[in-house]
């Protein structure tokens, strides 16, 4: 043996004698010992059993040869409890059988009950804390197992001799047989034998009979079942023995209470025995068992019984003890009282007393029979009295009538002659009585329905009801509605007090709701500013003067702020002042945002004739605003219709390929998306994701990481920290060198199988939530896929969807899962923010949701994520589906019932609120564009823009003297606010081309009809208006006319028509002579049917009916949705509020924190100064490409770059710089580029993006580039 094995055994025994298991382990891991495989984890157990083996050594150690046996043993042993631990029964049995494990006594076919014996003993041994069987336990549940199987076939032996003995018919030997160790019966009473083997061959007999095989033999559970059997028959016999023992004494005794007790033992068995029979009991019984002395005493000391089972038992009266054996010379006692004769005894007397007791309990039932008997001899003795009657009927008929006639006739003249002297008195009281019974009659009724009268109202308000709920449903169900039932219902055209107000609250809430949204937008900017401004100050690029400057601009603003400011300039010649230059003017706009209001053209095609910075800025503050933020159906359908018509023009003109509306960023629906964001759809998105959200930032546990590298650093670091030693891997590693560790494999394992988990969690949330979404993006969402379609006929319904999915999931919730701090689905305190773990698990969900979405499988550089690839085509199924049921919305006319013509029949004109720079800024560009946006001359946008003239100054129209340019003052005056109450200058048509507007006519011939049918009853509109109207009827229709006149003076002005639809100063004749005018008109233009009497025009006012119920149902749920609004945004408010108190405290601290160190601030100029210093920077193109900054321009040969200059130059605003693009010196644009936009993509990850709509930039390097040259990074 070679030196270095010498030394390595003796390491090992020195480690075993210092006790410390791991070493022990590394020691016999130690190539050097030549030792079999050692497992560390079992490293205890390789301690203890090595060291008992050391000490019991006589040299004090282990050889090698000793060791190499004892640890191969152990190696196994550990391999049996490992396999144990995992239940691999195969892997169990193999190492039992092993020769190296070295267990004796090993057998085959006891294999399951060693490995089901051996689990047990480890579930015990881990209760006790252990977590290895050692070798001899293993060995101890060997052998125990052989011994209890040993054990076994003994028993079966032995239960094999039982039944062999009863085959056989021998007592003796049955009865050796049960009493034999290895049967293990308990119970066995020698004195029995005789009774056990009777009930055993019975036991037999009955189980052969019952499978129906006679040669059947009796298990152990059966055998020992029988001599328990036989146990209880024995002691049964024996108590019933005695019992009748103790009656014969008692008998013997005459005492009558002792027999009693005696015969009523429950041991005797006997039935029928009657208490109050007890001395009768003691004499009967006394009298047999004297008869039987008297015939002679044989003096013999057993008696026979014969009990339960057919068994006979022999009882000894002396010794009180029983034998089932006969005994020898047998002779029964024949003085003794046996139990059939005690029974018998018993039931005689009891049954003749309960007789005598039955006949004294039925003494009354006697009696009754015997009257019965008498009545009957009294019965037919009358009627033999009868039958001699009946025999001579027709002599006392005879007899009978002749009497009867006689006091008849002396009766009815005694009365004739009363009634003839009383004739007078006779009337007056016959006048009283039938008076009496008339009056208590009357009396008695008007009582009852004074005691009702509650349920005769409801009887009637039923009737009424009913009669009115027939009518109404006639109304509505019937083709063709009678003139009566409209006639009811007509009046619910009419406008009601309720109405009034409910058009009033609800034209107050939208100012309300309108004027928070302009609220919070401009407090949400300010404080967006604001966060730049600060994070400018950290990274020292501003002073703290600048940023101090804004806060004082960051004032908590109120409702009362952005309320309408003109009505204080009435007097000084604004807008709205009182002339007729002014109104007229008022009223120009009115009438031209109203035609931009409901034609979309305009809007749509302006918005792709400014650039797509300023196009985006337009639309954030004259469009939305143009549209009350879609504050109710009407111009939510309008604005809907805006965002259908812009689509469709930037497909039309400006995509031409299908995947660039994922590539590129298109405007519209840019526009729509951060519409639906806003507090429109905020709260859609709050209820589909907060839940979830909430969840997954609750759970502290939740940690998602996918990157190998990630992973294995951070197993690294947590080794180091455990081992508190530098750990031997090294810290840099590949992505495939950290997934050569099992480690890392098992934690990439087990997080992606968490993301799995909760991205389910999101996608469940999001697949059920199509009925949630706003209709508004879903409506866009059908128009995209539909205009697409359109476009690129070739396309798939698969790439279309994806297209849809982009947008309904990539730009309108996506970002809301990566920030939903930033989108307001969660609440976080004023300085609150999620922390790194919670961004990154929402980021990984969002990447697995993006993937899905667009059906984009883990390639190439995230091979490592491959298992999840099946996941995602299953999700995108899903959401497909989803996508397809989402665009499944019904057209803008039929989800919200408007027409050309609903603004003719609505109660309240549409108002806008919009501020004086805005209407500026409207003016200017219509002017700047009119051409392109409406080539034809004669559209009538033309004609109002001739009526505006030239564009106003703020001044003028706010009613100030002109200030100088760079006054601040001006800015402030563009932010006044002037609602406009718009009107169409072309809705109403002059007297003489009415018969030309064929609607109009028909509009106003309804309203006629209306207001005649409610006062002139008829069958139908012809035989109404043929009919004279009478006096009474033209004064009431006057009275309604003059009411009419009342309301409408009282009647808001915003909420008044331009103009009468009808003429109320006519006559009702007259204006029936005009309804009869307007119908032979209609008639011509074929829109009325004189044949079948008009009913048409019947059936048009029973919808009007019908849809000015609707109207009210609408307009009371517009409420609640404008009051849940307005209450959210008040909150949103409250937190901005917070914000600004947050800010506030950072700039004191700040302020508090100079003060302290004695700087003093630098003056405004000194800001200036360092202002100037960033001059602008100009790149010629083929210097940005060299750089990577630019990547290409379109339809621009790349050795043109050199004649294409950029030149970049900061604006007054931080972080905001203006780019100007010359070619070969002459300047073509300037484009607006914001510093935080570039941000925002840089975070979204989009690598690309466009300037000019023709040069692609790389977004990272030019923020690089940004930072360099202008912030000094």
């Amino acid at each position: 043996m070679c030196l270095s094995v010498l030394r390595a055994v003796e390491r090992v025994n020195a480690a075993i004698r210092k006790g410390v298991a791991e070493e022990t382990v590394n020691e016999l891991m130690n190539p050097d010992a030549q030792l079999p495989q050692v497992y560390p984890s079992a490293a205890d157990l390789y301690q203890r059993e090595l060291a008992s083996l050391q000490q019991q050594s006589p040299e004090g150690s282990l050889s090698h040869p000793e060791l190499l046996v004892a640890v191969e043993m152990l190696s196994s042993v550990v391999l049996i409890n490992e396999a144990l631990n995992v239940g691999d029964r195969q892997a169990v049995w193999k190492q039992l059988s092993s020769s190296v494990t070295g267990l004796s006594n090993v057998e085959d076919e006891y294999a399951q009950r060693y490995i089901d014996e051996l689990i047990h003993l480890k579930v015990a041994a881990r209760e006790e804390g252990s977590d290895y069987l050692t070798w001899n336990d293993i060995q101890a549940c060997v052998d125990q197992v052989n011994g209890t199987v040993q054990e076994e076939h003994e028993r079966i032996a032995a239960i094999g001799v039982i039944n062999e003995a009863l085959d056989e018919g021998d007592l003796q030997k049955t009865m050796a047989a049960l009493q034999h160790p290895a049967a293990k019966l308990t119970d066995i009473d020698p004195s029995l034998a005789q009774h056990y083997y009777d009930i055993l061959q019975e036991a037999r007999r009955e189980k052969a009979h019952e499978c129906g095989d006679p040669s059947a033999v009796l298990w152990l559970d059966e055998i020992q079942d029988a001599i328990l059997r036989a146990n209880k028959d024995s002691e049964e016999a024996l108590q019933f023995s005695q019992a009748i023992q103790s009656i014969n004494e008692a008998v013997d005794n005459r005492d009558s209470s002792q027999t009693l007790a005696a015969l009523r033992s429950p041991a005797a068995g006997l039935y029928g025995v009657t208490p109050e029979c007890a001395q009768t009991y003691q004499d009967d019984l006394y009298k047999i068992k004297e008869d039987k002395k008297n015939e002679g005493e044989n003096g013999s000391e057993w008696m026979k019984h014969w009990v339960k089972g057919g068994h006979n038992y022999y009882y000894n009266l002396k010794t009180g003890q029983g034998t089932w054996d006969e005994p020898a010379d047998f002779v029964p006692n024949n003085t003794q009282l046996n139990k059939e004769e005690i029974q018998s005894v018993v039931s005689g007397v009891t049954t003749a007393y309960n007789r005598e007791q039955l006949w004294l309990a039925n003494e009354s039932l006697i009696a009754k029979l015997q009257a019965r008997c008498r009545g009957f001899l009294v019965r037919r003795g009358v009627k033999e009295r009868i039958g001699f009657l009946e025999s001579q009927e027709p002599s006392v008929t005879c007899i009978q009538a002749h009497w009867r006639a006689f006091k008849e006739r002396k009766k009815y003249k005694d009365r004739k002659q009363y009634l003839k002297d009383h004739s007078d008195d006779a009337v007056k009281i016959q006048s009283m009585v039938r008076m009496h019974q008339a009056r208590k009659k009357y009396r008695d009724r008007l009582k009852y329905f004074q005691d009702h009268i509650n349920d005769v109202v409801k009887i009637q308000a039923f009737i009424r009801a009913n009669k009115a709920r027939d009518d109404y449903k006639t109304l509505i169900n019937a083709d063709d509605p009678p003139m009566a039932v409209v006639r009811k219902f007509v009046h619910l055209l009419d406008h009601s007090d309720q109405d009034f107000q409910e058009e009033l609250e609800l034209m107050r809430l939208r100012e309300e709701v309108i004027t928070n949204i302009r609220s919070n937008q401009q407090l949400e900017n300010d404080l967006n500013l604001m966060d730049i401004k600060i994070g400018l100050l950290v990274k020292n690029k501003i002073t703290l003067q600048e940023v101090v400057s804004h806060s004082k601009k960051l004032t908590k603003k109120n409702k009362g702020e952005l309320s309408n400011l003109m009505m204080m300039n009435k007097q000084k010649g604004g807008l709205k002042a009182l002339s007729k230059e002014k109104r007229e003017k008022l009223e120009a706009y009115q009438f031209l945002f109203y035609l931009l209001q409901t034609n979309p053209t305009y809007l749509a095609k302006l918005i792709f004739q400014m650039p797509q910075n300023k196009s985006t800025k337009f639309m954030d503050s004259v469009i939305f605003t143009l549209y009350n933020y879609a504050s109710n159906q009407r111009e939510e359908y309008l604005l809907l219709n805006l965002f259908k018509t812009a689509l469709q023009e930037e497909i039309k003109s400006k995509v031409d390929h299908i995947q660039e509306i994922v590539t590129g960023n298109p405007t519209v629906i840019k526009m729509v998306v951060s519409f639906n964001r806003g507090a429109r759809g905020q709260n859609a998105l709050r209820q589909i994701l907060a839940p979830v959200v909430k969840e997954i930032m609750d759970d502290k546990t939740l940690n998602i990481k996918t990157d190998p590298v990630d992973i294995y650093k951070s197993w690294v670091n947590q080794m180091e920290s455990q081992t508190g030693e530098a750990s031997k891997l090294p810290y840099d590693v590949t992505p495939e060198q950290a997934m050569s560790h099992e480690e890392v494999r098992s934690r990439l394992e087990a997080s992606i199988k968490n993301m799995r988990t909760v991205t389910d969690k999101f996608l469940s949330a999001i697949i059920v939530s199509v009925d949630k979404i706003p209709n508004g993006m879903r409506f866009i969402a059908k128009t995209l896929k539909d205009t697409l379609h359109e476009r690129f006929p070739d396309a798939t319904e698969d790439e279309l969807l994806k297209i849809v999915g982009n947008l309904l999931y990539y730009r309108y919730m996506n970002p809301a899962i990566v920030a939903p701090d930033a989108f307001d689905i969660i609440d976080l305190s004023a300085g609150g923010q999620l922390t790194t773990e919670q961004r990154r698990n929402l980021g990984s969900i969002a990447k697995m949701l993006q993937h899905a979405a667009s059906n984009k499988m883990f390639l190439g550089d995230n091979a490592h994520l491959n298992p999840i690839n099946e996941y995602l085509s299953n999700s995108y199924q899903k959401f497909r589906r989803f996508f397809l049921a989402a665009c499944d919305v019904p057209s803008l006319e039929d989800k919200f019932n408007v027409d050309q013509y609903s603004d003719l029949v609505t109660l309240t004109k549409p108002v806008i609120y919009i501020s004086i720079g805005e209407i500026i800024n409207t003016h200017t560009l219509l002017l700047d564009h009119q051409d392109a946006i409406a080539p034809d001359h004669n559209d009538p946008i033309h004609e109002l823009l001739d009526d505006l003239g030239e564009v106003p100054t703020i001044e003028s129209l706010i009613g100030e003297s002109p200030l100088p340019p760079d006054d601040p003052n001006k800015e402030m005056m563009g932010k006044t606010e002037v609602s406009l109450t718009l009107t169409n200058k072309f809705d109403v048509p002059d007297e003489a081309n009415v018969e030309m507007d064929a609607k109009t006519l028909l509009l106003n011939t309804k309203r006629l009809i209306v207001d005649v049918i409610r006062f002139q009853p008829g069958e139908t509109l012809t035989e109404i208006l043929e009919t004279v109207a009478t006096p009474e009827q033209e004064a009431e229709y006057q009275r309604a006319m003059q009411r009419r006149a009342i309301r409408d003076a009282k009647t808001p002005e915003k909420m008044k028509q331009a103009k009468p639809v009808v003429d109320d100063s006519l006559t009702l004749q007259g204006k029936k002579d005009k309804i009869k005018s307007n119908l032979q008109r209609l008639g011509e233009l074929g829109k009325v049917h004189p044949e079948k009497k008009y009913q048409d025009l019947i059936n048009d006012i029973a919808k009007d009916i019908r849809n000015q119920r609707r109207y009210r149902q609408r307009r009371k749920a517009e409420l609640v949705k404008l009051q849940q609004t307005n209450a959210g945004l008040n909150s949103k408010t409250n937190f901005y509020n917070v914000q600004i108190d947050y800010y506030n405290q950072y700039i004191k601290t700040c302020m508090d924190n100079l003060a302290s160190k004695g700087k003093v601030s630098k003056k405004p100029g000194d800001n200036k100064a360092k202002k100037s210093k960033q001059v602008s920077q100009k790149y010629t193109a083929a210097r940005l490409h060299e750089k990577g900054v630019l990547i290409d321009i379109e339809d621009l040969q790349k050795n043109q770059y050199k004649n294409v200059i950029f030149e970049i130059s900061p604006s007054e605003v931080v972080g905001v710089f203006d780019v100007k693009a010359k070619f070969m010196g002459v300047h073509l644009e300037t484009l607006m580029l914001e510093y935080q936009d570039l941000l925002q993509l840089q975070y979204e990850g989009v690598a690309v993006m466009k300037l000019f709509d023709r040069a692609t930039v790389n977004v990272n390097l030019l923020i690089f580039l940004l930072n360099k040259k202008f912030y000094g990074k």
